[in-house]
């Protein structure tokens, strides 16, 4: 995203530039993943099911995520 940023003028508008946006779409995305989660693990709360249950939706989030990221990555600019 660094190299979409090249030839942006910020005097053109003052939105942030791809990386800056992506960075924090990133950030957000990582407590949304968490958070949501931690919901799924309820579903075994305080027994010994629950980690495994937010480990793997964690796993398929960020596998999903990862999709995203690298279509992104490929787009056009």
């Amino acid at each position: 995203m660094k190299s979409r940023d090249k030839g942006w003028n910020p005097e053109w508008d003052d939105r942030p530039g791809y990386f800056d946006s992506l960075l924090a779409s990133q950030r957000a995305w990582l407590k949304y993943r968490d958070a949501h989660c931690r919901v799924e693990g309820y579903a075994a709360r305080g027994g010994p099911l629950e980690p495994l249950l937010v480990s793997t939706c964690k796993t398929s989030l960020t596998e999903a995520r990862t999709q995203e990221l690298r279509s992104l990555a490929d787009s056009p600019a």
